[in-house]
């Protein structure tokens, strides 16, 4: 497995987790929103691994554009969905 492949599926299966309503939105919330910081570093290291391998890019942009608009409630969580099934999907695809 790559590194842009495991830093795909680490950073989709965070985002993931971070998608579940109330679960997620209560540790961005008591955390005081330093996760959203944690993973806006994680999509910028997956960003530049996915550069240098010539792989898809679109997950990582996709989620440094969520870990920026993620402390809006409601388009945090459907944004931290989208990206993580994305991520998920083409982390499956590099198989």
């Amino acid at each position: 497995m790559t590194p842009t492949t495991m830093m795909k599926w680490i950073t989709g299966s965070l985002e993931l987790f971070l998608g579940i309503p109330i679960l997620g939105g209560s540790i961005i919330i008591g955390l005081s929103w330093s996760p959203l910081f944690v993973m806006l570093i994680l999509h910028i290291i997956t960003l530049i691994l996915a550069s240098r391998s010539v792989a898809n890019r679109h997950g990582s942009i996709l989620g440094i554009v969520t870990s920026c608009l993620a402390w809006i409630p409601f388009v945090g969580w459907a944004m931290h969905v989208v990206t993580g099934i994305i991520l998920m999907i083409d982390a499956a695809k590099n198989k």
